[in-house]
């Protein structure tokens, strides 16, 4: 069995949610959260499916620059519907469902060139998914804080559009971003720790720059946590931090991937 159809599957029912989320705003209508969330549970079916079979298609685990973003969208949208339960972030769907269709059509269209041979390593696998889960919490962290800036620039500015007027109040937004924030943070601090312990050497040719961006990225998180519980930070300070922060965890993992398997190979 190919990918190829669970991989559409799962791009359509993400363009589905998309556009409905887009339809209720446009025609002024309140989302029903059921409804984004049965799409959310079916888009998250198939496109678990589609994963399992590009992941397990080589020897160990093909997590190349597209499977590996199309595993962490996957654990996004699945972070974010669990988090709708007890906390208002459906508005992070509308822009999260796309993120996923892209990245599940990228993942099927181009090749993977990144396997990781995981067989007689449970510390290695154990390492991976701390970093996959503190880069999915911190990816929908960025969201959140890109969300607010928008927020946050249109009350100030006093024209509020009509899909801002959809957000939870200031308030309650900043208060979730530094939730995921301190849950990201503790995840980036295992996922670190686990690699020092388990791998032979953080800092080797290949990947002291992942290793060291990562590093500089949980340092930012750390000041921007003790600046909010010590110094009462808000606001543009906490929207800045955390995506500095988050820039760098990019450039650290998707970048060092970028260069790996498309410029050093040519």
């Amino acid at each position: 069995m190919t990918a190829l159809i669970p991989s559409l599957m799962a791009a359509g029912f993400y363009l589905g949610g998309t556009l409905y989320q887009v339809h209720c705003l446009s025609k002024r209508l309140a989302v029903n959260i059921n409804v984004l969330r049965l799409i959310g549970v079916f888009a998250l079916a198939v496109h678990a499916l589609s994963l399992y079979l590009q992941l397990s298609a080589g020897p160990g685990l093909s997590l190349g620059l597209f499977n590996a973003a199309s595993l962490i969208a996957w654990l996004v949208i699945a972070l974010a519907l669990i988090a709708s339960f007890r906390a208002p972030v459906a508005s992070l769907l509308i822009g999260l469902f796309p993120l996923a269709l892209v990245t599940c059509l990228l993942a099927l269209l181009l090749p993977d060139h990144g396997t990781i041979l995981i067989a007689g390593q449970p510390g290695l696998l154990v390492h991976i998914l701390l970093s996959i889960l503190a880069y999915g919490i911190l990816t929908i962290a960025a969201f959140q804080a890109t969300l607010l800036a928008v927020q946050d620039y249109q009350l100030k500015h006093k024209h509020p559009t009509r899909f801002i007027r959809t957000f939870p109040p200031l308030q309650t937004m900043e208060s979730l971003l530094f939730q995921f924030l301190l849950c990201g943070e503790a995840l980036l601090t295992l996922a670190l720790v686990s690699g020092f312990v388990y791998l032979d050497n953080m800092f080797s040719q290949g990947v002291a720059h992942k290793t060291l961006l990562s590093c500089l990225a949980w340092v930012v998180f750390a000041i921007l946590l003790w600046g909010r519980f010590f110094r009462g930070w808000r606001g543009s300070n906490a929207i800045r931090w955390t995506l500095a922060g988050f820039l760098l965890l990019v450039l650290a993992y998707f970048g060092s991937k970028l260069v790996r398997e498309f410029v050093l190979p040519l």
